[in-house]
């Protein structure tokens, strides 16, 4: 006897493509041309131009990509150390592990979830080559403190900003702080293209690397603009360029960021404003926005008071068709954190509260008024 999979009636996340994904993706499959760097490749970089005002956009594969070529592009090498949040990802630490670098894990802001600047500044080490901020849920690490720290060690930044297209920190979009920034457009965040991602190039003296690293090592680009005569291995490298096909669904979506992020933080404010009592009884923690930040609304997440609690009401809102879930794991604390990386401080207490106690609701485009109030009733039903 099979046992079946209950299938939510609100998940976490729902992708519906909007726009005019179906009509790029009919264009790119009738042209028969379905390879990398093809006319919806440069449209969406030229859309995420115009949207991060950054000057040089490289169209990667995935986050992941973006991160790994950014490592390369930093010079991360044997023994290099870089300071990172424990609370994120395991793609941030991999980029700095495959270049031989050294992960080194800091504790994070408790009305946040972003890396704390006075743990970083703990942190440094004669080893330290960059600090790789990570914007969690869209909203800003303190920038001005971790510009101040980086100029004054002389750090380059990586900023993970896997969670923040369309968000900003006093105007200026994250990714375009540090001298790299690595955008996600993965299926689970606000604009998607299945798997995908972008490193925004802050640095001019890394454009043409950045080129040479993304197609495998080689000068191709140079060879196709008639600047060498033929083209070949130049550096490292390898292959991070996507495919037309995930360009066409991107495109039609950046086209619609506007759209997407108003209506995200619609239902971000909504779960905010209708949680505010629960904070102020003490059965959780909201999310805080520090001033400058604005965020797009990519998770609404809340810290309950006790992790039996967090376990229970995850169950009581399962048993209403609604999936809330958890989110990273401590890296600090896994079995590869202490073959790879290092541990600035014992315990990172913060990180291990967060952990414990972090669920995050439903929140994507589509999810109705009706789901969102639904939502919220289950919740405070729990508590009272």
């Amino acid at each position: 006897m099979t046992s079946e999979l209950i299938t939510p009636k609100i998940p976490y996340t729902e992708f519906k493509p909007v726009g005019r994904a179906q009509e790029y993706l009919t264009t790119v499959l009738e042209s028969g041309n379905t390879q990398g760097d093809g006319p919806f490749s440069e449209k969406s970089v030229e859309l995420l131009k115009q949207i991060t005002k950054c000057p040089k956009v490289i169209l990667t594969s995935s986050g992941t990509d973006a991160l790994e070529m950014a490592a390369i592009l930093a010079e991360i090498s044997a023994g290099d150390e870089v300071i990172m949040p424990s609370f994120t990802f395991v793609s941030s630490a991999n980029s700095i592990v495959l270049r031989g670098g050294v992960p080194v894990f800091v504790d994070i802001d408790p009305k946040t979830l972003n890396i704390c600047p006075k743990a970083i500044r703990r942190a440094i080490s004669p080893k330290t080559k960059a600090i790789m901020p990570v914007h969690y849920a869209g909203v800003a690490c303190d920038m001005t403190a971790i510009l101040a720290i980086a100029t004054e060690h002389k750090l380059k930044i990586i900023e993970d900003a896997a969670h923040a297209t369309g968000a900003m920190y006093k105007g200026q979009h994250l990714g375009t702080f540090g001298e790299f920034g690595a955008l996600s457009f993965h299926e689970t965040k606000n604009i998607s293209c299945g798997e995908g991602g972008a490193l925004l190039v802050n640095d001019p003296k890394a454009f043409d690397r950045a080129e040479i690293v993304r197609d495998k090592g080689t000068n191709r680009k140079q060879f196709l603009l008639g600047q060498v005569s033929r083209y070949t291995w130049v550096d490292v490298g390898s292959s991070f360029l996507p495919s037309e096909l995930q360009a066409a669904l991107l495109a039609s979506q950046l086209e619609q960021l506007k759209k997407i992020n108003h209506r995200r933080i619609e239902i971000w404010n909504s779960y905010h404003a209708a949680f505010e009592q629960l904070e102020a009884k003490g059965f959780i923690q909201r999310p805080s926005l520090p001033a400058g930040c604005e965020h797009n609304g990519h998770i609404y997440w809340i810290l309950v008071n006790q992790t039996a609690n967090r376990s229970k009401l995850s169950k009581h809102l399962a048993a209403h068709g609604i999936q809330a879930t958890s989110h990273y794991e401590c890296l600090h604390t896994t079995p590869l954190a202490k073959k790879f990386a290092r541990t600035a401080e014992d315990g990172l207490p913060v990180t291990l509260n967060a952990v414990a106690s972090i669920l995050r609701m439903p929140l994507f485009v589509t999810l109705s008024d009706e789901s969102v109030n639904f939502i919220i009733q289950r919740v405070c039903e729990f508590f009272y």
